[in-house]
């Protein structure tokens, strides 16, 4: 399976539903007698890392090669 343009972008949105299922889960009242099994927060930060990973494929699709920041720098003023 190649991971081109639309598979990119469902992949976004998924993790995006999922970061706002969490969000909403999370801010839910506690619930002294019950255990929560899943942490929603951590479950946040693993789409926010797949969120940011895709962002750069996307870069890359979108520019057909690796964006590696290595532009001129700007002059040193003393």
């Amino acid at each position: 399976m190649e991971l081109n343009l639309p598979v990119t972008l469902i992949i976004v949105l998924a993790m995006g539903a999922l970061f706002a299922f969490a969000a909403w889960r999370a801010k839910q009242p506690a619930q002294p007698l019950k255990v929560r099994m899943v942490n929603y927060h951590v479950v946040q930060l693993i789409c926010i890392v797949v969120i940011l990973v895709m962002g750069a494929h996307l870069v890359t699709l979108i520019f057909g090669s690796p964006l590696t920041g290595g532009g001129q720098a700007a002059p040193r003023r003393f």
